[in-house]
C-alpha cells in the first residue's frame, strides 16, 4: 500500500502527516508513507485543497486534516 499526504508544509498538512503516520502504526500496516509537498504533483492528482490523502493513486480525501481514529477506518477499509 502506498499512502502519500499531500500540503504545502503548513501546520494542517504537517499535523495531518503525523496523523497518518500514527493511524498506519497503529494498525500496523505495511505500507509506503510519502509526504508531497511538490505543487505539480499535489495538482496532477487534481487535488486543489490540501492537506489530502492519496491511498494507492486514490484521493481519499482533501481540505481536511481529520484525527487519528477518522484515518485508522479510512486506512483500516481495505
Amino acid at each position: 500500500m502506498k499512502i502519500e499526504v499531500l500540503g504545502s508544509g503548513c501546520a494542517k498538512c504537517n499535523q495531518m502527516y503525523a496523523n497518518v503516520k500514527q493511524a498506519a502504526s497503529e494498525l500496523g500496516l505495511d505500507c509506503e508513507l510519502e509526504k508531497v509537498t511538490d505543487l505539480n504533483r499535489i495538482v496532477a492528482c487534481g487535488v486543489m485543497m490540501t492537506p489530502a490523502l492519496v491511498v494507492d493513486g486514490v484521493v481519499k480525501l482533501s481540505g481536511k486534516a481529520p484525527g487519528v481514529a477518522k484515518l485508522k477506518e479510512m486506512l483500516g477499509e481495505r
